[in-house]
């Protein structure tokens, strides 16, 4: 019997080779390291296609002071720089809009994992690129291996010497041409010492640390092509960050797919706010790298994750080695060892981390303070219930005593969580035995029976204080769902019984407002393509002429841009195109009170639920 193919598939197909037909091509010359000769050999591919007849441009080249680089500039033209004014200096920055108004065949971009100036439409170099590409231009880069997203670490604890401007995988991945660029060490070492990679003084310094010969030893090894679907399951910790990186390079040498995924127990509803931003971080990290991103729900990560790799047909999963004492993994249970015994034909991977990386000491100074100030409070409880206890204790026998004791616990279970709940029951317990266990005031038991009654109350203290924990944490798990739902069939609801445009709008931009505690703004085009407003004025924020620009900008390219993205991040408000199959119909803002309130992938992804609902009411 004959397959028929999916229409759907055809058409996704069809409009992925119209976009493929559409971008321009990119050139990358790629370096083992800096003074290998990548600006050279570019400005020499640019003077042959002169000499061909193809039109030509250097947007922007750093010669470093080469005077060989700067002859082969010699009749090219050379777009003049934009210059930025930042705290009393001015900086020199590559043109975008100059290099899109001139539309030449091929425009030369150096220097790809450049931050850009303050107030730059895009805060990366490479964006700049991504622009010009888009537009239909083709573009000539350059860039070094150490500016590689995925092993910027790795090459930084071979160097010793860490990069901070790096450049995304998929740039790389994405060139239709890849050119290496490379010397052999002694020659390179030779023209660093002749002044021809730096200035004397840098080049003193690039000899004392990145140019190290022991540097030029170190090798990569080959990646080959095998079908394999990676899960990397990441948590709060400090080192998740470094496990991504890592899951990324173990992805491109397998050739694999690769997932990352946070599940969100009930018990990280209760993380202090700097861990979580710490996750949605790893995350936001992961898909610059090109990974998918999922968070998952549950009472049990292991199971969870499991449960969806199988799902998914994952074949390996990545996670890293606890830094915390063995004791604790005993106590309270691994979730890698929790992976490892039930991962049957699954491989676990397991990947070292290094402690502190990358995240300053008050944060965790404050959630200090604030564990403090919980087991404080627990501290507090049980002498309350033993004052009770003393008031009670001429009218109530011991097991009764023994209930108000448990009432605390409870008490502290609920309100702060595990770690008091359980100070507060081995209190309780040593509180009972030395206020109303004779002989009083001290801790020696005249009859043998009371320690069945202090193991029999200390277990059913902890018993209860765990359970309490877990109900409340399902609880607020469960809540969060069911906002977030309501949330979505309230305003679908309202969208469905819209009787125009306008009542669409509004409908939106309430419900958006009152979700995300921000003030919104949506906006159409007119009939020459032009964004304008178009929701109730009462939850909308007033559109300058900066933020119509940005708002602008995504309408045209169809990409998110503002608050919280790396493109236009200096705006008040994050905008959000509307898509449909059609294409872009007009563009949400929002402008959140708390500007970190959009900070997590989690937040966005639901946001950006609310802008299709709302795409394809307008469509």
């Amino acid at each position: 019997m004959r397959v028929r193919p999916d229409p759907d598939a055809l058409l996704a197909l069809a409009k992925a080779e119209e976009e493929r037909e559409r971008r321009g091509k990119l050139k990358v010359f790629f370096g083992a390291t800096a003074g290998v000769g990548k600006t050279f050999a570019m400005l020499q591919a640019a003077q042959e296609l002169k000499r061909r007849g193809i039109d030509v441009v250097v947007g922007w080249v750093d010669t470093h002071g080469r005077k060989e680089t700067e002859a082969l500039l010699a009749g090219l033209e050379v777009l003049p720089p934009r210059l930025d004014e930042h705290r009393g200096v001015t900086l020199k920055e590559f043109d975008l809009d100059a290099a899109l108004a001139r539309r030449a065949a091929v425009t030369l971009v150096d220097e790809l994992a450049h931050t850009n100036a303050p107030g730059s439409r895009h805060a990366k170099r490479w964006q700049d690129v991504e622009e010009l590409l888009a537009a239909g231009l083709d573009v000539y880069t350059a860039f070094n291996v150490q500016h590689l997203e995925s092993l910027n670490d790795l090459i930084g604890k071979i160097t010793s010497v860490v990069v901070r401007e790096t450049v995304p995988d998929s740039i790389l991945e994405r060139a239709d041409q890849v050119e290496l660029v490379d010397l052999p060490p002694e020659e390179l070492l030779k023209r660093l010492q002749e002044g021809k990679v730096y200035m004397p003084d840098q080049a003193e310094r690039a000899m004392q640390s990145f140019f190290r010969p022991g540097n030029e030893l170190h090798g990569v090894a080959e990646t080959w092509p095998v079908a394999e679907r990676l899960l990397v399951a990441v948590s709060t910790g400090p080192n998740a960050s470094r496990l991504v990186r890592a899951a990324r390079r173990l992805a491109e040498r397998l050739r694999a797919e690769w997932v990352v995924v946070y599940v969100e127990s009930p018990a990280e509803l209760r993380l202090p706010k700097e861990d979580r931003d710490r996750v949605w971080q790893t995350l936001r990290l992961a898909e610059r790298l090109g990974a998918e991103t999922v968070t998952l729900s549950g009472e049990q990560p292991a199971a969870e994750i499991l449960r969806y790799a199988r799902r998914r047909n994952v074949s390996k999963i990545v996670v890293g080695k606890p830094t915390r004492a063995r004791w604790r993994d005993y106590l309270f249970g691994s979730v890698r060892d929790q992976l490892e015994r039930a991962s049957g034909d699954i491989d676990v991977y397991v990947i070292a981390g290094e402690a502190g990386e990358g995240w300053p000491a008050s944060p965790r100074r404050a959630r200090r303070e604030r564990d403090a100030r919980r087991y404080v409070a627990a501290l507090a409880i049980t002498a309350l219930t033993t004052g009770l206890s003393f008031l009670a204790h001429p009218w109530l026998r011991q097991a009764n005593l023994v209930m108000i004791y448990l009432l605390g616990v409870v008490v502290t279970a609920f309100l702060f969580g595990r770690g008091p709940s359980i100070l507060a029951a081995v209190l309780s317990v040593a509180s009972f035995d030395f206020f109303f266990v004779p002989p009083y005031y001290n801790f020696a038991v005249s009859d043998t029976e009371y320690l069945i009654t202090f193991a029999v109350m200390l277990i059913t203290a902890l018993t209860i204080s765990t359970l309490t924990v877990r109900l409340r944490q399902q609880a607020e798990a469960a809540d969060d769902r069911e906002r977030r739902t309501a949330a979505l069939y309230a305003m679908s609801r309202d969208l469905a019984a819209a009787k125009d445009t306008d009542e669409i709008l509004k409908a939106a931009a309430s419900h958006i407002h009152s979700v995300f505690l921000s003030q919104v703004l949506l906006l159409l085009p007119d009939e020459q393509g032009k964004v304008s407003e178009r929701a109730g004025e009462s939850v909308t924020f007033i559109l300058d002429t900066r933020e119509a620009a940005v708002a602008q900008w995504v309408f045209d390219h169809g990409q998110a841009a503002g608050k919280t993205t790396q493109t236009l991040p200096a705006a008040k408000g994050l905008y959000l195109p509307l898509k449909t199959s059609r294409g872009v119909v007009g563009v949400l803002g929002v402008h959140p009170a708390d500007p970190g309130s959009l900070a997590s992938p989690e937040r966005l992804h639901f946001l950006e639920a609310f802008a299709n609902q709302i795409a394809l009411a307008v469509e």
